[in-house]
């Protein structure tokens, strides 16, 4: 990964790095971890400019991240609403989506710019967003802000380490790790309880 991504950030520069993070946006398993560090490694040695790595960076996430809010938009909360009623739809149920859509009504605009400083999950609460339709101008600011803090963080410390940059993947991986797995945990929870509920619902019909 590291290699592959060394050679993109040679190749093309700062429109290098804002390429990596654009698809880090938009398939998470691209660490942004490995992209930022390097990047500011390499314009400390003047192999990128300096001066357009973050903008690229930040741009990158911005347009990564409305292509998640866009599928969510298409996607849209009726839909969904409808595909959770249905009995071969695991993930969800409707009382959970309407739980979910209340929350993010409420505290939406705190858990974008919040999230973008998280690994994984700033990726994956672009969809979320869109499926609230929360509105285009303030989704973007919030992502642009966020994200903003989290790329110069990152470009900082690639740029203070310099040949060591490296470390800074190494001291994140387990956190990417924990989220991964909560993640995963958290779905499987979903979709053991919505079977289990279906269950119950479906002894209940039969005692009848």
């Amino acid at each position: 990964m590291a290699d592959w991504v060394f050679s993109i950030v040679d190749r093309l520069g700062a429109a290098g790095v804002g390429l990596l993070i654009f698809l880090e946006n938009v398939i998470p398993p691209i660490p942004s971890e490995v992209i930022l560090p390097l990047a500011g490694f390499r314009a400390r040695v003047g192999a990128i400019d300096a001066l357009w790595v973050w903008p690229a960076a930040t741009a990158g996430s911005v347009a990564g991240a409305l292509v998640l809010y866009g599928l969510g938009a298409w996607l849209g909360y009726e839909r969904l609403y409808e595909l959770a009623g249905k009995r071969w739809f695991v993930l969800s149920s409707r009382k959970d989506l309407e739980r979910g859509y209340s929350l993010f009504a409420r505290h939406g605009s705190a858990i974008v710019l919040l999230a973008r400083c998280v690994p994984l999950i700033r990726s994956v609460v672009s969809i979320p967003a869109g499926l609230a339709r929360m509105p285009l101008w303030r989704f973007t600011l919030l992502t642009a802000i966020g994200s903003g803090v989290w790329n110069a963080v990152f470009l900082g410390l690639g740029w203070l380490l310099g040949e060591n940059w490296e470390r800074v993947e190494g001291y994140l991986a387990p956190v990417s790790k924990v989220m991964l797995v909560l993640c995963l945990v958290g779905l499987v929870w979903l979709v053991v309880r919505r079977l289990r509920g279906r269950n119950r619902r479906g002894g209940a019909h039969r005692a009848r």
